[in-house]
């Protein structure tokens, strides 16, 4: 019995059965191709057996660095752009509370991730009167926007601490080689692997995320377990009671079908930074050789103000896939008031997640009646738990879909295309004859 539920009930009439029954056989090969890991970018399969066979020294060393921070930190600056920043990002952003931060955890924030002056000279304010430790995630050591940042903050940390700055600064890097690796060895830094054979989009689950995430105050043991889980549910080959190959199969059904774009929703904010993760992880993996699921995403009923239209009447080439979660952390029960101005009093004595789950309910169908299908993503509880089985969730469905799909999940040519015309107008060595031809363009 899965943790997760998955409902496709409501993608039926928007595909025909011989499609269905086509691609059903792609996915038992896609299947196969991943697990007897010999199909495109199979050197990169690291996170398959992750949660059965992470390196345990590592992960014990993990805690006990965010028990150090925790100790002597107010803020734990995490420096990383892309699966270096996403992954962990989506966990904290779910498993703390809303306002402030877990009792037994830092404030994390976020740097490197972009290349904003006003962000960068803010946050460096907004430290001046906080301790703080930095952990730099890279593999290079050479990004541009992570090593900006890292760059600025050092020169932070050595002002307020002097020598003992270095005994702040914690590098998730190359196990070999690379400029970060090569400074971390020369001076001291603690380290941790970012695994050879985990694309950063995968990688959450090893120190590029667990640091970040236990100086939160998160439990990873508990996300561990819940990854682990994930792992035993979907290693069975029967898409009757595999959830991930369904899934895949259902999203290339409705590709096939003229359903060409994806939108995450969510019903909870808490869940805003994990469609963030998911839209790298399905469009770094899925968007090659001219193909692909165009992933997007909405936090209802927030956006139904702003979206709905479009959801429910704009062109007829957009599937859902809507995370429900079944029991709140909280509730908060709805008063009556004698006036009933607002017309509300229907509502006293309800809890707010009832009308949040009727809400739900009324928009999937006014949504599959508008020629919108719905698949339904159902979890308990938002948990460390739920967070780790979510992950795999994806990352397996992620895989099968690709490799249905006909391309390597776990590549990105594309993303070099934009760095090197920014080499080149920012007059970086070696780019100086493009630079001539971009300055021609921009003309």
């Amino acid at each position: 019995m899965s943790y997760l539920k998955l409902d496709v009930t409501k993608t039926k009439g928007f595909y025909d059965e011989k499609v269905y029954l086509d691609l059903e056989k792609e996915i038992y090969k896609s299947y196969d191709t991943l697990r007897n890991k010999n199909g495109l970018g199979n050197d990169y399969l690291g996170w398959l057996d992750l949660p059965l066979d992470y390196d345990k020294d590592e992960f014990r060393r993990i805690k006990e660095a965010a028990k150090k921070i925790k100790s002597d930190s107010d803020v734990l600056l995490s420096i990383g752009i892309g699966g270096s920043y996403l992954g962990a990002k989506s966990a904290v952003e779910m498993l703390k509370p809303y306002f402030g931060t877990n009792k037994n955890g830092v404030e994390v924030i976020f740097v490197g991730n972009h290349i904003s002056s006003t962000y960068i000279a803010d946050l460096k304010d907004y430290l001046k009167d906080k301790d703080f430790s930095i952990n730099v995630i890279s593999k290079s050591g050479t990004t541009t926007e992570p090593s900006i940042a890292f760059r600025i903050f050092k020169d932070l940390l050595i002002e307020k601490y002097g020598n003992d700055a270095a005994k702040r600064i914690y590098a998730t890097t190359d196990k070999k080689k690379g400029a970060l690796k090569t400074e971390a060895d020369a001076l001291g830094y603690q380290e941790f692997v970012v695994p050879d054979d985990v694309g950063g989009r995968y990688s959450v689950l090893t120190a590029v995320g667990l640091l970040p995430i236990a100086c939160a105050g998160i439990d990873i043991d508990s996300m561990m377990e819940g990854a682990l889980t994930a792992h035993k549910d979907y290693n069975v080959r029967d898409i009757n009671k595999n959830d991930a190959m369904k899934y895949a199969l259902l999203r290339n059904v409705l590709y096939k079908s003229g359903k060409k774009l994806e939108m995450l929703v969510n019903y909870e904010p808490k869940l805003i930074y994990f469609s963030e993760w998911w839209k790298q992880l399905f469009g770094e993996s899925e968007g090659k050789n001219n193909k692909g699921i165009w992933i997007t995403s909405a936090s209802f009923s927030t956006d139904l103000h702003s979206l709905g239209q479009m959801i429910q009447q704009g062109e007829r080439t957009i599937f859902e896939t809507v995370i429900s979660v079944e029991k709140p952390e909280r509730e908060i029960k709805i008063n009556k008031e004698e006036s009933n101005l607002d017309g509300l009093n229907f509502l006293a004595g309800k809890d707010i997640s009832y009308v949040n789950k009727m809400a739900m309910e009324g928009t999937m169908l006014a949504h599959v009646e508008g020629g919108v299908p719905n698949i339904r993503v159902t979890v308990p509880e938002i948990s460390a738990f739920t967070y780790g089985y979510m992950v795999y969730f994806f990352e397996l469905a992620c895989g099968i879909s690709a490799y249905t799909l006909g391309v390597n999940p776990f590549d990105q040519p594309g993303v070099e295309s934009y760095k090197k015309n920014m080499f080149a107008l920012l007059g970086k060595p070696g780019y100086e004859e493009m630079h001539d031809e971009l300055v021609k363009k921009l003309k």
